[in-house]
């Protein structure tokens, strides 16, 4: 039996173009001899729709676009991924559900069964699990066809599950010899090599020959890897996808397969620095075309942060697409200046130079009456990242282009960022990552060639906002606020048991107040693109309004 593997990107809501990408992909498994083909998780109006699915015009959207899809289809079986109503009540209206299409009809409908609520899923806000599950009889052979979440669950593999059922258990206690997945399973760090281990394991465990496809593109703050694969009983790899790119998959179930510990060492052995890029770069492109647009305009300080994110756009885009301003202030060191300009020739980019200085000033004459008694501060500070804001702002309405931000997660636990002025913008595209991350990702990125000026890498990072201004003025080294915010942000840490791994208490103390203090930031600020397992954004919900501490 071959089987097609439709890894594609759909668009959220965008019906006539994700059915017309669906049929030309499965036009294609046919040409290339495949029996049964497969596309991901509710491709039909792509994963995940969060709200908009409460929308009853959505959801009829979504079924009149099974029947078209159903009209394309021929003697292959197509399984697609859709939204299906549950009329029976009580229980919720909605369902994840799949169906199998063939010659103009829909001849089955299968249903999820585990519906994840943890991290950034929400799917028990939304759907009705299935009660039971039961293999589907094509081609000759007995398949289990499962939707993402339902293959998350095996017993041997993860020590603490979440539900009491496997549906993948099940299917292959009434006689499935061939599991399926359709799947929209978001990609952090770490993430693809894992998930190749689990359904390997899945695989050997059960003894059936498994398929998962994967979705893959950007939607919001989330990414999909593809990676999608075709296993043989023993967990041994018959077929890989690549990861961060649209492919079509045709392979025999019965195929010569690779060993296990051979692919798996290889996705493994991919720098993380690569996967980085290829993510966050799949991540801008994306969000920059799902929303309407085609190119995008970044603040260039000269340092590290605004040089990556260039550099990231630049590639995602193209140099034509890209559009780069450096605002300079009275405190802007010429070295900055220079480096700004030296990375914008470097990419190829557009470069603009818009000096702050008189706006700065005319502002803060403005506001010397309201401010006289009152030594300079902070408040001076914001202004003049607030008049960037303005202007990127300005150039954004103006030329139509998205403003990327540039600030790290470093930065934007501790707060070290400005509401309305570095944190303008539409999209930010390093908010998950630690400061010491991005130097290691600048550095990949000049490992064949110098594109971010080495400068902009070796000195001290600084805003830049007031004399001789340093980052650690303020911040601990970020080697040692990095390891604090990854045990405290990600990992959910106690001040004691921080501390207990050999951090000063009262360094500890002062960043997870400042990282508390900033929670109302965070709220205001652009869409960060996820790459760890715990992001700020949609996949963690603090309380503003509050007064733990621990």
């Amino acid at each position: 039996m071959k089987l097609g593997l439709l890894q594609l990107n759909p668009t959220i809501g965008d019906y006539a173009g994700n059915l017309q990408k669906l049929r030309a992909a499965y036009l294609e498994a046919c040409r290339r001899g495949a029996n049964l083909v497969l596309s991901p998780e509710l491709f039909l109006c792509g994963y995940p729709p969060r709200d908009l699915l409460l929308r009853e015009d959505f959801v009829d959207a979504g079924l009149r676009a099974v029947e078209d899809a159903a009209l394309f289809s021929g003697p292959v079986p197509l399984l697609v991924g859709y939204v299906d109503r549950h009329e029976p009540r009580p229980g919720r209206r909605l369902r994840n559900a799949a169906a199998i299409l063939q010659n103009g009809k829909v001849v089955h409908r299968i249903y999820k069964s585990l519906l994840p609520t943890y991290d950034v899923f929400d799917e028990d806000r939304y759907f009705e699990p299935a009660q039971d599950v039961a293999p589907v009889t094509i081609a000759g052979r007995k398949v289990g066809i499962t939707i993402c979440e339902d293959i998350w669950n095996d017993a041997d593999f993860w020590p603490d599950r979440l539900y009491r059922f496997d549906p993948v258990q099940e299917l292959v206690v009434a006689g499935a010899d061939l599991i399926v997945n359709l799947s929209a399973s978001p990609w952090h760090q770490g993430k693809a090599a894992m998930r190749l281990a689990m359904l390997q394991h899945v695989a050997r465990d059960e003894n059936v020959a498994l398929a998962q496809v994967n979705a893959v593109g950007g939607n919001d703050e989330l990414i999909f890897d593809g990676h999608s694969v075709l296993l043989a009983p023993g967990g041994h790899v018959i077929a890989l996808a690549s990861g961060f790119a649209e492919e079509i998959i045709v392979a025999d179930v019965g195929a010569a397969a690779h060993p296990a510990t051979a692919v798996h060492a290889g996705l493994s052995s991919v720098p993380k620095e690569e996967h980085l890029h290829d993510a966050l770069c799949l991540g801008i492109r994306d969000y920059v075309q799902k929303t309407g647009f085609s190119s995008a305009i970044i603040g260039l300080s000269g340092g590290i942060d605004s040089a990556v994110v260039a550099a990231l756009a630049t590639h995602a885009l193209g140099p034509e697409k890209v559009i780069g301003v450096s605002m300079p202030s009275r405190y802007s060191s010429q070295g900055s200046r220079d480096d700004a300009e030296r990375l914008a020739y470097n990419l190829g980019i557009r470069y603009e130079v818009v000096p702050i200085g008189q706006p700065v000033a005319a502002l803060e004459a403005e506001l010397a009456p309201l401010f006289t008694g009152r030594a300079a501060d902070l408040t001076e500070e914001n202004i003049q990242s607030r008049m960037r804001g303005v202007i990127l702002m300005a150039l954004s309405n103006k030329l139509g282009a998205l403003v990327l931000t540039t600030g790290n997660k470093s930065e934007m636990a501790v707060g070290y960022c400005t509401l309305y002025g570095d944190m303008c913008g539409a999209l930010a595209v390093i908010a998950d990552l630690f400061k010491m991350e991005v130097y290691g990702l600048a550095k990949w990125i000049n490992r064949d060639k110098v594109i971010i000026p080495v400068d902009s890498i070796t000195k001290p990072p600084s805003a830049e906002l007031r004399p001789d201004q340093k980052d650690q003025d303020s911040l601990p080294p970020y080697e040692v606020l990095d390891a604090i915010l990854q045990h405290y942000v990600v990992e959910d840490k106690s001040l004691d048991e921080i501390v207990a791994k050999g951090f000063e208490r009262s360094i500890v103390r002062d960043v997870m107040n400042k990282v508390i203090f900033s929670e109302y930031k965070r709220r205001q600020a652009a869409p960060g693109l996820k790459v760890s397992t715990r992001a700020f954004g949609m996949g963690r919900r603090v309380p503003i309004a509050q007064r733990y501490k621990g």
